[in-house]
This record gives structure tokens, sequence and C-alpha cells, in this order.
């Protein structure tokens, strides 16, 4: 199973439709080089990730849709890049949000190996209300705000 059926496993997942553990190798390296500040930059296994990335979803109040899905083949069949949008409809109010992703997947083996997702950090911070803290962090000079300046 090349990079492109493991993505398309990994859309189900980004989407909530399944929590496949199997999806990812033991020793998965998932990063997010543009993470909000107090948000892991890289975690590495899998059953780290799985912690985070469950805590993470559990705290949503809505579910996620994936749609405007391009994949970009590469000279290596174990990677492809990808672009993506990320929405979902909020509780109350019913709007419509959505943010956009693009990330550099590597499979081996039928599973993730390394997972670089980039993401629109504003734009999932409004949709989750957690602007005014993202804002307040970066006013205040966090450690990873300092760190991205130095």
């Amino acid at each position: 199973m090349g990079a492109r059926e493991v993505f398309d496993r990994l859309r189900g997942y980004l989407s909530g439709e399944h929590d496949d553990e199997e999806l990812w190798a033991e020793d998965v390296v998932v990063e997010t080089p543009f993470a909000a500040p107090g948000r892991p930059r890289k975690i590495e296994g899998r059953a780290a990730f799985l912690d985070h990335a469950r805590a993470g979803r559990a705290a949503l109040p809505f579910r996620l849709e994936m749609s405007a899905v391009t994949v970009h083949e590469t000279a290596d069949p174990d990677v492809v890049i990808v672009e993506y949008e990320l929405g979902a409809a909020l509780p109350g109010t019913g709007e419509r949000c959505s943010a956009s992703f693009a990330g550099v997947l590597r499979a081996r083996d039928g599973q993730v190996a390394h997972w670089r997702e980039y993401q629109d950090t504003l734009r999932v911070a409004a949709a989750t209300g957690r602007l005014p803290h993202l804002l307040a962090a970066l006013g205040q000079g966090s450690p990873d705000v300092q760190d991205a300046m130095a």
C-alpha cells in the first residue's frame, strides 16, 4: 500500500469516521510546525500521538468534514503532499467554518510513518473559540513565540 492509499485511510481518520490505531506506525512522528502557542510541534510514537489526538478530538464540539482535497504525487511512491479543507457546522448557530491545511505524508508498510501538517492556525483558533487565547499568548510573548522570533 503506497502513500496515496494510506492517505485515503487518513482522510477517514481526520474526518472522525474511524479511530484506526493501526493506521499509525509504532514509531510515527507527527509534526505541526505552525502549531499555536502551547500546542506541541512534534509528537513521537503512536501511543503519544493517539493520546494527544483523542483528547483534542473529544474537546471539539463538532464533527469535522474534509473537502477540497488535492493529492500531489512525488517521485517517491512513499510520499504524497496533500491540500485540503476541514470544516464543520458550529453548534448552536449552525454557522459553517473551515480552515485550510496542507500535509506531507510518508508511508511505510501501509502505515503513516511521518505526518507533517501545516494549519491555518488563526482560522482553527477562531472556529474552536480559542482565538482570544491565541492572541493573548502572542501578545504576551509566550516562550513559543519567543523561540520562533529568535
